[in-house]
């Protein structure tokens, strides 16, 4: 990590500080988007207030729920993995992961 974006003295915990602010972000804007929708299907007739609280999903639904909470945590692991200097993180996943579909 350059110095210049070394404001904690130390990598783990920027990357933890960075892993903080993308969980924050990814849940901020999942909050008002949801809270946005729902309030669109009250309002056009389409739910009842409170009916998204009480789904239960169906086991298709349930395994979809479940790959998509893995990606995520893949995408969050990925900071805390991640390597190469500040100004171009992930560069050396991102090579390995064109390597890979090249096939070579």
């Amino acid at each position: 990590m350059t110095e210049e974006f070394d404001y904690f003295r130390d990598r783990n915990i920027g990357k933890l500080f960075d892993l903080l602010l993308q969980v924050g972000t990814e849940l901020h804007v999942t909050d008002q988007r949801l809270h946005a929708m729902e309030a669109l299907l009250v309002r056009h007739g389409v739910l009842n207030d409170g009916e998204l609280d009480a789904l239960r999903p169906t086991e298709d639904e349930q395994r979809v729920l479940d790959a998509r909470r893995e990606a995520a945590v893949a995408r969050l692991m990925r900071i805390i993995t991640e390597s190469g200097p500040a100004e171009r993180p992930l560069r050396d996943q991102w090579e390995a992961t064109l390597e890979k579909r090249a096939g070579r």
